[in-house]
């Protein structure tokens, strides 16, 4: 009797390590996305890392309502430089960029890394939504972002998007070297003012301490160009808005 009580622990204790060993399991392989297990409200359960999802106070994106005037200083962008590739990472198609495209303010340089994309926009201005948002991150020497974001209405069919969906993977984890001249100044309007705030990554880990310059003038994008966005992508893919608690907006 005993040895078949032994047993039975013993058999119980297997069970049990290897339900934990599947949860863990499960744990290590939790990724984020937009739908699903993964959707946006429960990207800080996923990660320790991604704690700031959940308890972060200067969140992105945001309704950019003004809150404050200010005589803004005129950002120096000075994008010269060709994509050296096309990402389909499953989240976004992601256009990385030659080395020496840069952003200046605050007296800081900072180099233009990459842009991406999000269908419908993830910021607001004035509570409107646009169908599609840009978003060129870059760094600063010491690791600080700084991210150019540029709105999208629908109109005409934009010719230097149409270049990049052209080219773009069709399927996740697929990369594609493409060379596009110029293609990331070709993309901003020629008017460059902007709102100003403190916000966060919009994608997980969310961090924080990121500047933030969304462009008030839009450009234009097709109905058909959107659509192929989001037929690639399957779903939306943004994040949303976020609570502004006691930030500052700046135009």
């Amino acid at each position: 009797m005993k040895i078949i009580s032994t047993l039975i622990s013993a058999t119980v204790a297997l069970v049990l390590l290897g339900s934990t060993a599947l949860a863990q399991e499960h744990t290590a392989k939790a990724h984020w996305g937009y739908t699903g297990h993964g959707s946006p409200e429960k990207w800080a359960e996923l990660s320790p890392k991604n704690q700031m999802c959940g308890i972060g106070k200067n969140q992105s994106p945001i309704n950019v309502t003004t809150s404050a005037d200010a005589d803004l200083e005129a950002l120096t962008i000075t994008y010269k430089n060709p994509s050296t590739s096309i990402i389909n990472n499953g989240h976004t198609i992601q256009v990385n960029i030659q080395e020496g495209d840069t952003l200046g303010v605050d007296g800081i340089s900072f180099e233009l890394k990459q842009f991406h994309f999000h269908t419908p926009s993830e910021n607001h201005i004035d509570n409107k939504s646009f169908p599609l948002e840009a978003h060129f991150v870059h760094l600063d020497k010491d690791g600080n972002i700084a991210v150019l974001a540029l709105m999208f209405e629908e109109g005409q069919a934009n010719a230097n998007l149409a270049k990049i969906w052209e080219k773009m993977p069709l399927k996740a984890e697929e990369t594609a070297d493409t060379v596009l001249e110029n293609i990331a100044s070709a993309l901003l309007p020629k008017e460059r003012e902007y709102y100003r705030f403190n916000g966060s990554l919009t994608t997980p880990p969310c961090t924080e301490g990121v500047r933030w310059f969304v462009l008030k003038t839009p450009v234009s994008i097709s109905k058909e160009q959107v659509a192929k966005f989001l037929e690639l992508m399957k779903h939306p893919n943004n994040r949303p808005i976020q609570a502004t608690n006691a930030r500052v907006i700046i135009k």
